[in-house]
């Protein structure tokens, strides 16, 4: 089963979700695709070790063979490339590394290197192997090593994604695929607004999900009149408890300090199973 924890807007409680929904279910693995800020690896002592770069394909241009069609420039989507007057421009930092350009230049004036854009690192425990993949510094786009963290994937019956934040196309690419999609909010209105975002990404892609209301009791009940107006299951609320932030400031999950929430994290996710 894969299963994507996702969030409108950063700080509701998606790492903290995962993490101990990792915890506390068996034969899991925790793949964290916040590539530009990963940090579920701040809840397990073990430290984290480099697996393998990730590299997109960039093209490289023979000026002497081109004869200035455009074709590539016309082909690109992502307007990396412009022909202008007698000049080729290519801006590196727009490009996608798909290799359409190469593919419809007749002149076989365009190459291709490998344009090195991050790192992919496993740690965890011994029973709960974590991924998580590092955006190098001033890269733009960190679909690439998303893509490239999923093929990671292996025979774990549950595999549990944590998501950038938002509704870009990093988190769509995080969530494209999942089998359930777990929403973390919070019951204040920018809460409701980035949720409302996400529920209607999560519905174009066709995902089966479900709202899980965090720090609940800081704010007033709209988010829960929203989920019951929208035929939204509502998985759980995690409450707003002193203990859980002291917890997560020591780096210590909450299924680990306080382990009667245990119960409830196995709840959520038999909940999202049997939704399935």
């Amino acid at each position: 089963m894969r299963l994507t924890v996702a969030s409108g807007k950063g700080g509701t409680g998606k790492t903290t979700l995962a993490v101990n929904l990792a915890l506390s279910i068996e034969n899991a693995m925790l793949i964290d695709c916040d590539v530009e800020g990963p940090n579920c690896h701040i809840f397990f002592r073990e430290p984290m070790s480099r697996l393998r770069d990730v590299s997109i394909p960039a093209p490289i241009f023979d000026l002497d063979k081109c004869t200035l069609c455009a074709k590539c420039a016309d082909f690109c989507r992502y307007n990396a490339i412009a022909v202008i007057s007698d000049r080729l421009l290519f801006f590196e930092q727009l490009c996608h590394g798909c290799g359409g350009c190469k593919l419809v230049c007749q002149a076989g004036a365009i190459g291709e290197t490998e344009h090195h854009v991050g790192v992919i690192e496993k740690g965890g425990k011994p029973d709960l192997p974590l991924y998580h993949g590092m955006l190098d510094i001033g890269q733009p786009f960190g679909v690439p090593i998303i893509r490239d963290l999923k093929s990671l994937v292996n025979n774990h019956g549950t595999v549990i994604f944590d998501s950038p934040p938002g509704t870009a196309c990093p988190a769509v690419e995080a969530m494209r695929d999942a089998d359930y999609c777990i929403l973390v909010t919070e019951p204040t209105p920018f809460g409701l607004h980035d949720l409302k975002l996400t529920v209607d990404v999560v519905r174009e892609l066709d995902i089966p999900f479900g709202v899980v209301i965090n720090r609940d009791g800081i704010g007033d009940d709209r988010v829960e009149k929203y989920c019951s107006e929208e035929s939204i299951a509502l998985l759980a609320k995690i409450p707003n408890d002193i203990r859980i932030a002291r917890l997560y400031s020591k780096g210590v999950p909450i299924v680990e300090g306080l382990p009667v929430f245990q119960q409830l994290f196995m709840e959520i996710f038999e909940r999202a199973r049997e939704a399935v």
